[in-house]
């Protein structure tokens, strides 16, 4: 019988995008996929070190693999892996952790699946991490995640990511095309673009510094591949979102009107100290541009409270800036320290309860904003990409503008995509529609 492998991805989309990698290489030596929730022979866990809670919960889905099999290999791979990698071997149960540049050549090293009394490490200097190694996953049906680039040069006071992932590098323009096509003959309708700084695409191609293509080139590119019905972008920073790119999209036949567009804070003051790439007025002209070119367009915003040295004023400056801005929805991150980094050095700590207060305050205004967007979308026609899975007897999927619907279960509608016209808001915040009187477009 084969040997059984089970996967769970801490994190981003990128680190799902690279378990479905990982997961092929298992699959080609003969492996078969279970469930993270079945007995198998390995597990493994691919880390995040974003937030202190996914730190915590490395020891919990650790016993959660004992318990299924307490005689199973754990073997431990990603960001939290590569920070971090004494600290993972530690753990009871944990036999592998594996650096940036091994976690893709795991299978070289389960020659001998014996339990160890201590996780055996092989990880680097993470200036060894200058490969580019491409990827994409199929979490469902109906959209795929493609990661066209990894690691960054940017120097953020609180970010760990360039010393989990190394320097800015990106896929070539060819295999990102070979791997789209492959989702695209799989019947998958939407591809999510990922990476860790994606509009820095065309850096650092194997490693070398040549810009032998831009984000541009990759997004026209894309919109050429035949079979893929939608491409959305997943985040790009504010900097890195150019006019040309904005006006490509709002004509493109594939690429939808979706932003998601990192802030962090709404005060220059913070973002000099968080040593971002631009001041809230340019935020404020990109908004302004997606909204000129596409007034439909939604428009999502991370921001971090609780940064050292933020007041009170700082934070209402932030607030009332978000208030003000025309955007659908907020990510809000509750600042944490992390080691190695500038930020964990900075005086005027802001007390936990304080930065817990402001972010539960940006939360309800995120409610608000995505309330307010789903209203003025009320009336409109949309074609809208429904999901695969049966919650509570009702079908789910989103508009191109993700907008959120939901209907009574059906299972036909299954990676359909349909136009429908958004009827009204129902009490748990969703968009009830009816349809347009058109088959199925695809």
């Amino acid at each position: 019988m084969n040997k059984k492998v089970a996967f769970y991805t801490l994190g981003c989309k990128l680190n799902f995008s690279e378990t479905s990698t990982i997961a092929r290489s298992f699959e080609g030596e003969g492996f078969d996929r279970v469930d993270f929730s079945e007995k198998a022979d390995i597990y493994v866990i691919n880390t995040c070190s974003v937030t202190e809670n996914a730190d915590k919960r490395f020891k919990t889905i650790v016993k959660q693999a004992q318990k299924s099999n307490s005689d199973a290999f754990v073997a431990a791979v990603g960001c939290y892996a590569q920070l971090k990698p004494e600290q993972l071997a530690a753990v009871d149960g944990v036999d592998l952790v594996l650096g940036a540049t091994e976690k893709f050549k795991i299978t070289d090293y389960l020659n001998d699946l014996t339990k160890n009394d201590r996780g055996e490490v092989h990880s680097c200097e993470i200036e060894d991490a200058d490969f580019y190694v491409g990827s994409y996953a199929i979490g469902d049906r109906t959209r795929a995640f493609l990661k066209v680039q990894d690691g960054c040069d940017y120097k953020c006071t609180y970010c760990t990511i360039p010393l989990a992932r190394g320097i800015s590098r990106s896929d070539t323009l060819q295999n990102v095309l070979q791997n789209a096509t492959e989702i695209a003959a799989k019947n998958i309708k939407e591809i999510v673009l990922t990476g860790v700084n994606i509009g820095d695409y065309g850096k650092g191609e194997f490693g070398n510094k040549k810009h032998e293509h831009t984000f541009l080139d990759l997004v026209k590119a894309l919109d050429e591949i035949e079979g893929i019905h939608r491409l959305r972008i997943s985040s790009i920073e504010p900097n890195l979102l150019k006019n040309e790119t904005i006006d490509f999209v709002s004509k493109s036949n594939s690429f939808v009107p979706h932003f998601h567009i990192p802030l962090q804070s709404g005060s220059d003051a913070i973002l000099k100290l968080m040593r971002r790439r631009y001041l809230s007025n340019l935020y404020v002209d990109r908004v302004s541009q997606i909204r000129r070119a596409m007034p439909h367009a939604c428009i999502g915003v991370d921001v971090i409270v609780g940064f050292p040295g933020e007041t009170d004023e700082h934070f209402l400056e932030t607030y009332h800036f978000l208030n003000e801005l025309d955007i659908s929805y907020l990510h809000v991150f509750t600042y944490s320290e992390r080691d190695n980094t500038l930020a964990a050095e900075m005086e005027d700590v802001v007390p936990k309860n304080i930065r817990n207060k402001r972010s539960k305050m940006l939360r309800g205004l995120s409610v608000k904003k995505r309330r307010a967007f789903y209203e003025s979308q009320i009336g409109s026609v949309r074609t809208v990409l429904f999901e695969g899975e049966n919650k509570s007897g009702y079908i789910h999927g989103f508009t191109e503008n993700y907008v959120k619907v939901k209907a009574p279960w059906n299972p036909e509608l299954i990676n359909q995509l349909h136009k429908v016209e958004l009827t009204r808001i129902d009490e748990d915040g969703l968009v009830r529609f009816k349809f347009v009187p058109e088959k199925v477009l695809a």
